[in-house]
């Protein structure tokens, strides 16, 4: 059914529009302040079931920790976080990570070891670090070294994670580095998870190189010519394996965000404990209908709530589209966050923290050393860790009491870190169906939603179940869906994302 939900603007006396957002998180607000930033003289609404704005992100404070609720930072390449942050007046806020904590671990038979400087989620940029890491058997060095020979793919084809991992380096530099590099970011099973969906350029660069090696070779060479040319030494700095320098978070934390966008509503903007139970189309408007049983007819409605919720919400009166977005599974994550006395930790804790690979058998994703990368959250004389547990590879772990979950996780961190004495205090964040898995043909999918929406001027969807997981992604999401329900719908929609 085609409609046109979106007013005629050289309609004389005609009234302001009418739009609402459905979910007060990153993605949310930014759709919100877009629309009332760039669409003047409309009217916006926010409704969230939640009792506080945020979806995932925020900051708990207590003791003087200072302990994020899921992201601790986001990344820089990518334009849209940052954009935001100076559009909201916060960029004097902005904090880089710690320059003397800007390398990972990776577990390795019960110990931590150094990630190889250079290795870049999928690739290296230097060979002799891989040549050199205990990491990896002499068999599994060179078979990572034969990548440098061996054809490219020269197809379009989706292909999982792991698969593509092993095809170009090998099943030891798969398991030792790739899985559980790929696992920290995106809680997924890489045997499921699409290259295309979220690290493409590295099917780009074996197609265009013949290589990841050779491809990365080219790339910090460039990078090199033009630190030169800038008259700056900051290509050997570019190369650090996990490139911490190029995220960022904020002086009071993510809060500070959520805490500015909600600001910058205009008053009786936001309505929590309000949950939305139902969209429907209505005559060219769209109809809101809530769990209490309310209504509210508006002239467009940014749906940005997880997938599954999306599909929930539109199941009854617009089928196909909901039946589409309930192919977008989702997993679900703990964060344990741990205070310890430094003196009782023996681990220097020189570096951002650790990941682990699942063939170490451990409950644990990753640790972060959130006092090392980020020292102004923890008081002096403290530690502050973040240890991530649950997604696909354990999802039970989600559902399990904090006790139980303590006893669990505390005593494999304190082993890897050498820590002698029980923590000071403990914080426990569940997030259940948070994290989207981005299975092989997830573009596919994309592509049949954006089809199914075409025929439904007005709706929009946002968050971080479609293009990106990252803070800078979901927020490109709210503003590219505000345009939509605005009448200005960008070809970017739904595009796949830019390589950082």
């Amino acid at each position: 059914m085609m409609m046109n939900a979106v007013p005629d603007p050289t309609r004389p006396q005609q009234r302001p529009p009418h739009y609402a957002v459905v979910g007060s998180g990153i993605s949310g607000l930014a759709a919100a302040v877009e629309l009332c930033q760039k669409f003047a003289s409309c009217q916006v609404e926010v409704f969230d079931a939640a009792s506080e704005p945020g979806g995932v992100l925020g900051t708990a404070a207590e003791g003087g920790f200072q302990i994020e609720r899921s992201a601790d930072n986001f990344i820089t390449t990518l334009p849209w976080g940052v954009e935001l942050c100076h559009r909201l007046d916060l960029a004097d806020s902005l904090i880089t990570t710690n320059p003397e904590a800007r390398r990972a671990f990776v577990v390795h038979r019960g110990k931590l070891r150094p990630l190889p400087d250079g290795f870049q989620m999928l690739a290296p940029t230097r060979w002799l670090p891989l040549a050199l890491t205990p990491l990896l058997s002499p068999l599994g060095k060179i078979r990572a070294a034969a990548e440098f020979f061996l054809p490219p793919r020269r197809d379009d084809a989706d292909e999982s994670m792991a698969d593509f991992a092993r095809r170009r380096l090998g099943r030891e530099v798969y398991q030792r580095l790739v899985e559980p590099l790929v696992t920290a970011v995106y809680g997924a099973d890489t045997e499921k998870l699409s290259l295309l969906a979220t690290l493409s350029r590295f099917r780009e660069m074996e197609k265009r190189h013949r290589s990841l090696i050779r491809a990365m070779r080219v790339q910090m060479a460039e990078r090199r010519k033009r630190a030169r040319a800038a008259g700056g030494d900051s290509a050997r700095f570019a190369e650090s394996g996990a490139r911490y320098s190029m995220f960022v978070t904020l002086r009071r934390g993510l809060r500070q965000l959520i805490e500015a966008l909600v600001d910058r509503l205009p008053a009786g903007t936001l309505h929590l404990a309000t949950p939305v139970e139902a969209v429907a189309p209505a005559n060219g408007q769209w109809r809101l209908i809530f769990r209490d049983g309310a209504e509210i007819l508006v002239d467009g409605v940014v749906l940005a709530v997880p997938a599954h919720a999306a599909s929930a919400m539109t199941r009854q009166y617009l089928p196909q589209l909901s039946a589409k977005l309930g192919r977008i599974e989702y997993t679900g994550s703990t964060i344990l966050a741990a205070a310890y006395r430094r003196e009782d930790v023996r681990h220097a804790l020189d570096g951002s923290g650790c990941v682990v690979p699942a063939v170490e058998k451990s409950p644990i994703l990753a640790i972060s050393f959130s006092s090392r990368k980020y020292p102004h959250v923890a008081p002096a004389g403290t530690v502050l860790l973040r240890i991530f547990a649950g997604g696909a590879r354990r999802p039970d772990l989600v559902e399990q009491d904090e006790s139980r979950l303590q006893g669990l996780l505390l005593p494999e961190v304190e082993r890897l870190l050498s820590i002698q004495g029980r923590p000071l205090r403990t914080w426990v964040f569940r997030w259940r169906a948070a994290m989207p898995q981005y299975a092989v043909g997830h573009l596919d999918l994309l592509q049949e939603i954006r089809r199914e929406l075409a025929g439904f001027p007005g709706l929009g969807l946002a968050g971080n179940g479609y293009f990106g997981v990252g803070m800078p992604h979901c927020i490109r999401s709210g503003q590219l869906a505000a345009a939509r329900v605005a009448g200005q719908a960008s070809a970017d929609e739904f595009a796949p994302p830019p390589a950082f």
